[in-house]
């Protein structure tokens, strides 16, 4: 294989991921739009940035565990009014996407 071969080939590769992430970029956001029209027709109006699901809580505030998240509202820390339920999506879990105060004056 010469050199111009290689590097079609390898053009090629990152032309089709690039294009594979587009189509998972779209098909992300349009599930995120069905998901907040139907949010919106059921009287319900969430910003998608405010809420967030337990796991995507993790990856935003660097915690390596779900199940410190599903503590801390077991336990009070991270209050009611703060995490909501959505039975339509599988019962999915939403927090509200800030920083908690923990009674040592950690935040979580």
């Amino acid at each position: 294989m010469n050199l111009k071969e290689k590097t079609d080939i390898e053009a090629e590769t990152k032309e089709a991921s690039r294009a594979r992430m587009l189509g998972l970029m779209n098909e992300a956001a349009h599930a995120i739009n069905e998901a907040s029209d139907y949010l919106i027709r059921q009287g319900k109006v969430l910003d998608l940035t405010e809420w967030v699901t337990i796991k995507e809580y993790c990856r935003r505030f660097g915690i390596k565990n779900t199940e410190t998240v599903s503590n801390w509202i077991k336990r009070g820390i991270i209050p009611a009014e703060d995490t909501m339920v959505i039975e339509e999506f599988n019962s999915i879990r939403m927090i509200r996407a800030k920083s908690y105060a923990m009674g040592t004056g950690r935040t979580a």
